[in-house]
């Protein structure tokens, strides 16, 4: 479970000191602020560690990450053919340093590359053991009617697709562990199988939304809002989500109308109660709410959230947070919305005015 990064000569950032709370995390931020890259990040690195754990039972060593942790931040992140183009750039210094701090003693790490490098970092600190769960990331689009034939195509042909896109996938296919019967899973999936009105069914390596009292469907027929709630609803149904340390979910509103953002907060929420970390990216002010008011209720009391809020500096991108949304940085994205609010009320008011 993550605890804290630092960075430094990273992408958009010239230096960030970013904390995480066990439960609910939410960066905000305009376009362009880096919000998705703080989920790339720590995911690449905590997705290498599993992975290698998993082939191997010795621990790990410097000389097998420094090349593994390039080879996964270029897979994730796609900086074309050098690595050291995640450098950010800035007067005498072309550098990057990063360092993971994680809950569990023996797996933190520090690492750092420069902007000539191409396939290699230099690990400054290493683990002395592996990332014991891997992680899970859902990226902003959804992926259920890619799925057939995505992970044969993307093993042997060069796609432009990150390679979160081919992890997530492979989790979407893993056969069920707990099942419908499990009863944390029975009580998150229920309230999101009512909203699509049915439940996700996997065949022949095709996915289909079985309408209750009806026949199934291709999910390629389903709304693109519905499949990204279907992603979801399959990951918790097979046992991949909820047997993961940490879940990072790029824009999860995206797609979605109101009712259902009302839906998958609550979903959210119960992951995090569940024993998931969450790290989520976010523009949407209505989801912000939605989270604050769930977290209001003694049903989610328990949950712990942080707010890291991102915005543009003199040089690079600046960092504000808090364990509480109201003590983090005022945002601009935010002060739109509600100032657009404020623009509309006046207006329908000043049309209902009777005339004198």
């Amino acid at each position: 479970m993550l605890e804290s990064i630092e960075i430094r000569g990273f992408t958009v950032f010239k230096k960030a000191s970013l904390n995480f709370a066990k439960g609910l995390n939410v960066n905000v931020g305009e376009n362009a602020t880096g919000k998705t890259h703080l989920l790339k990040l720590p995911y690449a690195v905590m997705a290498m560690s599993a992975e290698e754990g998993r082939k191997h039972n010795n621990a790990p060593t410097k000389k097998l990450l420094q090349t593994r942790i390039a080879e996964k931040l270029s897979g994730v992140f796609r900086p074309g053919d050098r690595l050291g183009s995640l450098v950010h750039r800035q007067r005498g210094r072309n550098k990057c340093k990063v360092e993971l701090s994680f809950r569990q003693p023996g797996e933190s790490l520090a690492f750092e590359f420069s902007s000539l490098a191409k396939s290699k970092v230099n690990v400054e600190k290493g683990p002395s053991k592996w990332q014991s769960k891997p992680p899970v990331f859902l990226p902003t689009q959804e992926l259920l009617t890619l799925y057939p034939g995505f992970l044969a195509l993307y093993d042997t042909r060069h796609l432009e697709f990150d390679e979160t896109w081919r992890d997530t996938c492979q989790l979407l296919g893993v056969p069920m562990k707990r099942g419908p019967r499990d009863p944390t899973a029975r009580k998150l999936m229920k309230p999101l199988e009512k909203q699509l009105g049915g439940r996700i069914l996997e065949a022949n390596g095709r996915f289909h939304l079985k309408p209750f009292g009806a026949s199934k469907m291709e999910i390629s027929l389903v709304a693109e809002g519905w499949c990204k709630l279907a992603m979801l609803v399959r990951l918790i149904f097979n046992g991949t989500l909820l047997d993961k340390g940490c879940l990072f979910w790029d824009e999860p509103e995206a797609d979605l109308n109101p009712r259902l953002i009302r839906e998958l907060a609550r979903a959210i929420l119960g992951i995090c109660k569940a024993g998931v970390q969450v790290v989520a990216a976010t523009h949407s002010l209505f989801l912000l709410r939605e989270f604050e008011m769930l977290l209001a209720c003694e049903e989610f009391a328990e949950v712990d959230q942080h707010y890291i809020a991102l915005f543009r500096g003199d040089d690079g991108v600046d960092v504000s947070q808090d364990d509480d949304i109201s003590y983090i940085e005022p945002l601009v994205m935010l002060d739109e919305e509600l100032s657009q609010s404020d623009r509309f009320i006046e207006r329908f008011m000043s049309r209902a005015e009777p005339e004198a």
